[in-house]
């Protein structure tokens, strides 16, 4: 599809293992909130809503393995 910046799919922006995910689906998260926790190269990285909504989906789980630019969860906007 035309996905741009305005989707409110999360990616990894790197491949990792996933460590913690902090948020359930169907949980309202603001913009800026810790969706989940990506550890990568040794650093862990913080994946973070782009904007204010709902979890509509959560793809990965805690220990899962990622590739970069796999689907992590989907938000939806507020004022969808």
């Amino acid at each position: 599809g035309s996905a741009g910046p305005g989707d409110g799919l999360l990616r990894a922006p790197m491949p990792g293992q996933v460590r913690a995910v902090k948020v359930a689906e169907g949980e309202q998260v603001t913009q800026g909130q810790v969706v989940l926790l990506l550890e990568a190269m040794k650093m862990e990285i913080r994946v973070q809503a782009p904007f204010a909504g709902t979890v509509t989906r959560l793809e990965v789980r805690e220990g899962e393995v990622v590739e970069r630019d796999a689907v992590l969860a989907e938000i939806t906007p507020e004022s969808a």
